[in-house]
């Protein structure tokens, strides 16, 4: 069973993720969103990300984190791997935030140049501290580059899990909508991008970004995975 669909819609390629369950982000998981991606770079189009209804991600597999060894360590390096290439995606990258985000998933959330939120009772949240994990630097330096500074330490040292609208104001999300109208929300925004002169998008979100990439870079090295921005 395919874990990651994608659609392409004139200018808009839309990759959603669905294992049926809370959308772990496993080996297989990551390799078939980085299989979508090579295609969406490939239609040079703007880019949806969204997940399953109910949850964008849960974050990384847990029973291949639980088993340890060479594989969970793949699946940590290609996770913060996944959130630098959003980072410097050469096309706008939307992320429609169907449900829950947690841990990866939230930091995932917060890698999309404009990020649209579902309403709804649900939460959204870096919980490492809560059971009992060190955020990895990598992800520090995602949250420290896009979380608003009086939500920043009690995002990631506190582990406060926020609710929508809560996110909004935190800054892990651009907008909320109600379910009825994220659909048309993320199309009219992917739309809007669309306009924008991809060369010019590109060149300019690699500018603002540059301490902020080479923080996560050095934060990859700290945290013991290879950065293929250094390659």
């Amino acid at each position: 069973m395919a874990l990651v669909s994608h659609q392409e819609d004139g200018e808009v390629f839309t990759i959603t993720l669905d294992d049926g369950k809370v959308n772990a982000l496993s080996p297989e998981m990551l390799a078939e969103i980085r299989g979508a991606l090579d295609l969406a770079e490939r239609h040079e189009g703007v880019v949806v990300l969204r997940g399953r209804a109910g949850v964008l991600s849960a974050g990384f597999s847990l029973p291949v984190l639980q088993a340890g060894g060479p594989e969970a360590a793949r699946m940590l390096a290609g996770g913060f791997e996944l959130a630098q290439r959003v980072l410097t995606f050469p096309a706008p990258v939307v992320i429609a935030c169907t449900g829950h985000a947690i841990a990866m998933g939230s930091f995932l959330l917060l890698t999309g140049d404009y990020r649209i939120a579902v309403g709804g009772p649900y939460k959204i949240m870096a919980n490492e501290v809560a059971i009992g994990l060190p955020v990895p630097y990598a992800a520090v330096e995602i949250c420290r580059f896009r979380l608003n500074p009086g939500h920043f330490h009690r995002a990631v040292a506190l582990a406060e899990a926020y609710a929508p609208d809560g996110a909004l104001a935190a800054g892990f999300v651009d907008a909320v909508v109600d379910p009825a109208e994220l659909d048309d929300a993320v199309a009219t925004a992917a739309r809007s991008f669309a306009g924008l002169n991809r060369a010019a998008h590109t060149s300019t979100k690699l500018r603002v970004r540059a301490a902020a990439l080479s923080a996560v870079a050095e934060g990859l090295e700290k945290d013991g995975f290879r950065s293929p921005l250094k390659d």
